[in-house]
C-alpha cells in the first residue's frame, strides 16, 4: 500500500510540469496565481518535495484539473487533460485552455429554445473576444443589442455590461477568448504581397 502512494506522489512531480510546459506557464506565473513560492513549485516538480493537499489544491485549481486527475492519471500516460464542462446561466462553457497568468479559450454551448426576452447585463475586470462557430448570437454591449451570425466576430472590454444569448430558439456555439485587463490577444499581420511589376 505505501509503494502504491509513494508512486502515485512521485509521479505528481512530472504531471506537474508537464501541465504547466503544456501551457506555457511559468513558475513565476504559477506561484502569482497560486500563492505559492517558485522555489516551493520547482521542488514539487522536481520529486525534491513531498506533494501535500494544501499545495495540491491551489495548483489543481490553477491548470483546471481535479485532485482525482492530477494524482491518479498514470505516470507514463498523455500529459493532456480533459476539463469538465461549466454549467452557468444556462450555458455549457468547455475550457480549452487553462493558463495560469494567460488568456483563458472557451467553446460555449447555448442549447437550443434558450431564448430569454429580458438580458441581464453584467460586468468584470478584463477584456474578451467572441466568435460564432453556429447558430445566430445575441450580444448586448451597454446600449448596443447585435446580433452575431457564424463567421462573425466582437472584441469589448467586460467593464462595459454586457450579455450573451440565442437569437433565437437555434442552438448557438460560439469561442471566446478572456483576457484579463490590459492584456490583448496578439495578431500577426499578414505580409504584404509583392508587387510583380518589381521583378
Amino acid at each position: 500500500m505505501d509503494d502504491d502512494l509513494d508512486q502515485a506522489l512521485g509521479a505528481v512531480g512530472p504531471r506537474l510540469r508537464a501541465l504547466r510546459r503544456q501551457r506555457e506557464t511559468t513558475l513565476a506565473e504559477l506561484s502569482a496565481a497560486t500563492g505559492i513560492s517558485v522555489s516551493t513549485l520547482s521542488r514539487l516538480e522536481s520529486g525534491a518535495r513531498r506533494p501535500t493537499l494544501e499545495l495540491l489544491l491551489p495548483l489543481a485549481r490553477a491548470h483546471g484539473v481535479t485532485l482525482d486527475e492530477l494524482v491518479d492519471a498514470p505516470p507514463t500516460g498523455d500529459p493532456r487533460i480533459h476539463i469538465r464542462p461549466i454549467e452557468r446561466d444556462g450555458m455549457t462553457l468547455l475550457p480549452l485552455t487553462r493558463r495560469a497568468g494567460g488568456i483563458q479559450a472557451y467553446k460555449t454551448i447555448i442549447p437550443a429554445g434558450s431564448r430569454r426576452r429580458e438580458p441581464e447585463l453584467r460586468t468584470h475586470e478584463g477584456y474578451d473576444w467572441v466568435y460564432v462557430l453556429n447558430g445566430r448570437l445575441r450580444v448586448v454591449l451597454g446600449e448596443q443589442d447585435l446580433v452575431l451570425s457564424p463567421g462573425e466576430a466582437a472584441e469589448f472590454d467586460t467593464r462595459v455590461p454586457h450579455w450573451f444569448g440565442a437569437a433565437d430558439a437555434e442552438p448557438v456555439e460560439f469561442l471566446s477568448l478572456f483576457g484579463r485587463q490590459g492584456e490583448r490577444a496578439h495578431l500577426r499581420a499578414r505580409p504584404k504581397t509583392r508587387d510583380p511589376r518589381l521583378d
